[in-house]
C-alpha cells in the first residue's frame, strides 16, 4: 500500500479521545484490510464481549455507552496505524485524553493489548466515579483561557477548567451546581456560549479520584517501554519519552486538565507541521487549526480508505 504523505515533511500523529466515535466505526477496516483484522478479533477476547460487532452494527447509543466508547476509539485508532505497517514513521505523537493511550501504543510505549486492558480499566473506574455523585460538563466559548481557569478557581462549588481544546475554547467539569455556577459568571464576563454537554460526569476534575486510585494500579502493573518517538503529554503539553515519566503523567491525567493547546504550540514550536488525525473523526483536525492557522492536517482514516 502506497502512503501518500510526503514523507520529507515529518509528521505528528494525534489521536483522538471521546466524543469522536460513529456506528459503523471501522467495519470497512475489518472487511478490507487483512492485517488489521486481529486487533478486532483479539481484543473481542480481552474485553470479553463482542465489541466489533457493537462497532460494526450498533447505534449511537450503543457506543456511547463508556465501557464501549472508550476502547471502541482505541481500537480504531491502533487499527489504522496498523493499516499502514511499515509506512507509520511518526516524527513525535500525542492524544487527546483517552487518545493518549492510543498514543503510546501506536508509539511502542506500551504494548497495544495492555494498553487496551488499561483503556477498559479507565473507562469502567470512569464509569463507576460517574455514578458517585451527580457531574457534568461544559464548554465555554469565546473567553479568554485565563478568565475561565481564575473564575472556576473563584466558584463556592467544586468546578474546574478540565479541557484547554483550542484560544478560546475550554471545557469545564465538576459538580451539577458548580458548573451551573461557573457557566453563568462566565456569560457574565462575556463568553459567547456556555454549553453543557451530554455526558455521564465530570471528567478531568477532582471527582475522577476513586478512578485514578483504581487506574494506578493498573498502570504501575503494565511494563512501559521508551517511545519510537517523543510523547507529548496531556498533563504537561510537553515531549516525553522516560517511562517512569510517562506513567506518572498517564496516572495523574483522569484528575489533571488536557492542556491540548499547550500540546500543539509546543508540538509546533519542536517542529511539527503536518499533523495526521489517526482515529474516527475529524475533531482534533478542526482544534489544531483554530490553534494553529499555518499548520498542515490529514484524516489518516481518510488515507486509508482511498487506499484500500
Amino acid at each position: 500500500m502506497s502512503y501518500y504523505l510526503d514523507k520529507s515533511i515529518p509528521a505528528a500523529y494525534i489521536f483522538p479521545g471521546q466524543g469522536s466515535q460513529y456506528p459503523g466505526m471501522g467495519k470497512d477496516l475489518y472487511k478490507n484490510i487483512e492485517t488489521v483484522r486481529d486487533i478486532f478479533d483479539r481484543a473481542d477476547e480481552i474485553l470479553g464481549f463482542s465489541i466489533s460487532h457493537i462497532m460494526f452494527e450498533g447505534s449511537e447509543e450503543d457506543l456511547k455507552q463508556t465501557k464501549v466508547t472508550q476502547p471502541s476509539i482505541f481500537i480504531h485508532s491502533l487499527a489504522l496505524i496498523k493499516a499502514l505497517g511499515s509506512h507509520f514513521e511518526p516524527f513525535m505523537v500525542a492524544g487527546h485524553s483517552l487518545g493518549e493511550f492510543s498514543a503510546l501504543a501506536a508509539a511502542g510505549a506500551i504494548d497495544w493489548q495492555d494498553a487496551l486492558r488499561l483503556v477498559a480499566a479507565r473507562a469502567n473506574g470512569m464509569q463507576k466515579a460517574c455514578e458517585m455523585q451527580a457531574s457534568t460538563m461544559a464548554a465555554i466559548l469565546g473567553l479568554d483561557d485565563n478568565i475561565v481557569d481564575t473564575t472556576c478557581r473563584e466558584i463556592d462549588a467544586l468546578v474546574v477548567a478540565a479541557n484547554f481544546n483550542s484560544p478560546g475554547q475550554v471545557v469545564i467539569s465538576g459538580s451539577i451546581e458548580g458548573v451551573n455556577l461557573a457557566c453563568e459568571k462566565l456569560k457574565e464576563k462575556g463568553a459567547k456560549r456556555a454549553i453543557i454537554l451530554p455526558v455521564g460526569g465530570a471528567f478531568h476534575s477532582p471527582l475522577m479520584e476513586p478512578a485514578r486510585e483504581e487506574l494506578a494500579k493498573a498502570i504501575e502493573n503494565t511494563q512501559f517501554h521508551a517511545p519510537i518517538c517523543p510523547i507529548y503529554q496531556n498533563v504537561t503539553g510537553k515531549a516525553v519519552k522516560d517511562p517512569v515519566e510517562i506513567k506518572e503523567n498517564l496516572i495523574i491525567q483522569l484528575t489533571a486538565p488536557v492542556l491540548w493547546t499547550q500540546t500543539i504550540e509546543n508540538m509546533v514550536i519542536d517542529g511539527a507541521n503536518l499533523f495526521v488525525e489517526a482515529g474516527p473523526g475529524k475533531v482534533l483536525q478542526g482544534l489544531v487549526k483554530k490553534i494553529n492557522k499555518m499548520t498542515q492536517t490529514e484524516s489518516l482514516e481518510e488515507v486509508i480508505s482511498k487506499q484500500e
